[in-house]
């Protein structure tokens, strides 16, 4: 008699950090993404290929915990974005992943005004 056993399913903490990232800037009021690490209290807008800077993902107990360090529109309600923030990666992520994310921390690294486009 043969026993089928699962395998084992690993997902890096860069391809978390991809996904939240993205998640993260499809939220009305966010800019963009920013380095944990400010230099000299200024908050750079990081690239796509950079997102993992402003994305930290952690693992405790089976669960995802991921801070965002982003950059908000100014003249939006910081506290709705960030909350949409939350509820939006948590939910992308728990689609995506099938497990459990347990906190979304979100670090509002500065303000940016969009420029007109005439």
């Amino acid at each position: 008699m043969t026993t089928n056993r699962p395998g084992r399913i690993e997902i890096s903490p860069r391809a978390i950090a991809t996904l939240a990232g993205d998640a993260v800037l499809r939220c009305y009021g966010v800019v963009g993404l920013a380095s944990k690490n400010l230099i000299g209290g200024l908050a750079d807008l990081l690239q796509p290929d950079r997102w993992g800077r402003g994305v930290d993902v952690r693992m405790r107990d089976g669960a995802v915990i991921i801070d965002l360090y982003v950059i908000v529109q100014y003249g939006t309600r910081i506290s709705e974005v960030a909350h949409g923030v939350m509820n939006n990666v948590k939910y992308s992520l728990e689609q995506m992943l099938g497990i459990p994310v347990a906190e979304v921390n979100v670090h509002v690294q500065g303000l940016r005004m969009l420029r007109e486009t005439n």
